[in-house]
């Protein structure tokens, strides 16, 4: 088989965490005394990381404004959250359709799986626990657990270390050009998966070897 490891992104790829997502950026804004974004609004933020997201939407890049914002999501729905709204992150994120076929199927294959995302690796974890299927995932390197974040490479060479990969081993799969540019810099092989608010054509300036309609399309294609 061409690829002894098939990685990926989470949000948009795998899974949907928007309502979650949505509540944590109203609560942001609200700390501040903006107007709350439209949950179309923060979609088109999804993948990136809170200050980038909080900036595209505001134009503000005060470091203490986004700090603000950044703790308030953190606490509200984010790693720092208890109770309603930490469940609402992990028992009101769903997996796409096709999801657990496509990794049950990898598994049974023989391929490592892993998930490297600029979402805290504990949120992904306890995700797939809630689901019953963490035991799909070999990895998940989360955002909290690299210095960088992507389109750099080090969360995908951290999963290629620890799995005992070559990059040219690898195929990377995500919704969005900045995962189309982390494969790039980190030398894998890239397949978009069109889940996302990411269309097609965003991708012809990046080399991807598959664009996915969705992850039913993307498991016939791989052939598994």
């Amino acid at each position: 088989m061409k690829y002894q490891g098939v990685f990926f992104d989470f949000d948009y790829t795998l899974g949907d965490s928007t309502p979650a997502i949505a509540e944590g950026y109203r609560l942001g804004f609200a700390a501040l005394g903006l107007d709350p974004p439209t949950v179309e609004q923060v979609r088109a933020t999804i993948g990136l990381t809170l200050a980038d997201g909080y900036a595209l939407l505001t134009g503000d890049h005060n470091p203490e404004r986004q700090e603000v914002f950044y703790r308030t999501f953190q606490h509200a729905v984010g790693v720092k959250a208890q109770g309603p709204g930490r469940a609402l992150m992990i028992e009101g994120t769903t997996l796409f359709p096709g999801a657990v076929e496509l990794l049950q199927a990898l598994k049974d294959s023989g391929r490592r799986t892993a998930i490297v995302s600029t979402k805290p690796g504990d949120t992904i974890r306890r995700i797939f626990e809630h689901q019953g299927r963490l035991d799909l995932l070999d990895l998940v390197v989360g955002g909290d657990e690299v210095h960088h974040s992507k389109p750099h490479p080090e969360g995908l060479g951290i999963a290629l270390e620890r799995l005992g990969l070559r990059a040219e081993q690898v195929l990377f799969c995500g919704d969005t050009v900045i995962d189309a540019a982390t494969a790039q810099a980190g030398g894998c092989e890239f397949c978009a998966v069109l889940n996302g608010t990411t269309k097609a054509q965003a991708f012809d300036r990046f080399p991807s070897v598959h664009i996915a309609q969705n992850l039913t399309d993307l498991k016939n294609w791989i052939a598994v």
